[in-house]
């Protein structure tokens, strides 16, 4: 299990001590300094079942910058939202959750951190 998180982030910082009291084993990935890869990218919206505008954060200051909320949101504009995603990591939501099942969660809540750790 890895999880993808900012530090800084209240909703990482509950995450990590949840995974930590319930005595998970899992790795700690700070995407701001290990910046997923488009292929990385690609392979954890696979794992969760979402487009790359379903995990972007579009009120940061990079998506006002770049206009996120007026791209359109289908096949042929994926690309350029992972682009995005990759180029400017603060974009994606956290924390992301891998499970060892092979899927992935968004674990902004106690209960989707619990639904990691059952899988």
């Amino acid at each position: 299990m890895e999880i993808w998180i900012n530090p800084a982030c209240s909703k990482c910082r509950s995450a990590v001590s949840l995974l930590d009291a319930e005595g998970a084993d899992y790795t700690v990935r700070r995407y701001l300094e290990d910046v997923p890869s488009r292929d990385e990218i690609r392979e954890v919206l696979a794992r969760l079942g979402l487009e790359p505008w379903d995990i972007t954060r579009t009120e940061e200051a990079a998506a006002k910058e770049l206009g996120l909320k007026e791209w359109p949101r289908d096949d042929t504009s994926r690309e350029r939202w992972i682009e995005a995603l990759a180029d400017h990591p603060k974009l994606i939501q956290r924390p992301i959750i891998t499970a060892d099942d092979g899927t992935a969660v968004v674990g902004r809540t106690d209960e989707a951190v619990r639904d990691a750790l059952s899988r």
